[in-house]
């Protein structure tokens, strides 16, 4: 048997790499991939750049209004920029849904006291 003494308590530290970035994201998209890990997609939204824009020279020598060109003029095409991806055995989802969920308990009571405080100054006035 080992005479080592288990520590009270593990402190964990945290350091950004150099190349750390903050990203923004409009949503997510993913599942369970083939291994029974969870994958996560995470992207930003923008509309589809038209594949050119023309203007006309009038007569005059100035510009008509820009044409742009679409590949699918009846449609309107969003573009998903996948800007993250995250893998996570089932014990870290179950620790990201906790985590998740406390903050927006905490989230949503900040909001509640915030809409208490305004109705309370309004009912002053």
């Amino acid at each position: 048997m080992s005479d080592m003494k288990i520590p009270n308590k593990i402190r964990f530290e945290y350091h950004n790499e150099k190349n750390v970035t903050l990203e923004y994201a409009h949503g997510v998209w993913g599942g369970i991939n083939t291994n029974g890990e969870i994958e996560i997609n995470f992207y930003t939204e923008e509309d589809k750049i038209p594949e050119c824009a023309e203007r006309y020279i009038q007569p005059n020598g100035t510009f008509s209004p820009e044409v742009t060109h679409y590949s699918d003029e009846n449609s309107r095409t969003i573009i998903r920029n996948i800007n993250n991806r995250v893998l996570l055995n089932h014990q870290a989802a179950i620790a990201l849904y906790n985590w998740l969920g406390d903050k927006l308990e905490s989230l949503e009571a900040e909001e509640m006291r915030f809409n208490a405080d305004i109705n309370s100054n309004n009912r002053e006035q």
